[in-house]
């Protein structure tokens, strides 16, 4: 688990003194890391009893098309480009920003799989 509360250090390399220590609320999760395959999702509590869907695999996006307006259900095949890091596009990672290319040609992912549990896409080309 990753604590995400504020550093010890100062800007100078001197040291905050904690007046209380670490707590369950600040910690973060490990990523999520979508990959292409049969769907298989991971439902996780968070803060106030609610839940988070974490997609671990998916085979199918919800793909938009704005001209017709008509949304379908395709096939993914691979992940052709992803802004949030190069390294990703090899391990076939898909997360929100990341252009894939389906049957119906290339698409935009609108949604967050790590949190929404759903790949939804706008069809660019």
């Amino acid at each position: 688990m990753l604590w995400q509360g504020k550093s010890v250090r100062k800007a100078t390399g001197g040291r905050y003194h904690a007046s209380r220590g670490k707590k369950r609320f600040e910690i973060g999760r490990s990523p999520a890391d979508t990959i292409i395959g049969t769907t298989r999702v991971k439902t996780i509590r968070v803060t106030g009893g609610n839940t988070k869907v974490r997609a671990l695999r998916c085979e199918f996006a919800n793909v938009s098309d704005k001209k017709t307006g008509k949304v379908q259900k395709v096939k993914i095949n691979s992940v052709a480009e992803n802004a949030a890091n190069p390294n990703y596009v090899r391990r076939n990672l898909m997360t929100k920003g990341a252009i894939i290319t389906t049957e119906l040609g290339k698409a935009q992912i609108v949604s967050r799989p790590g949190q929404d549990g759903v790949i939804n896409a706008v069809l660019i080309e």
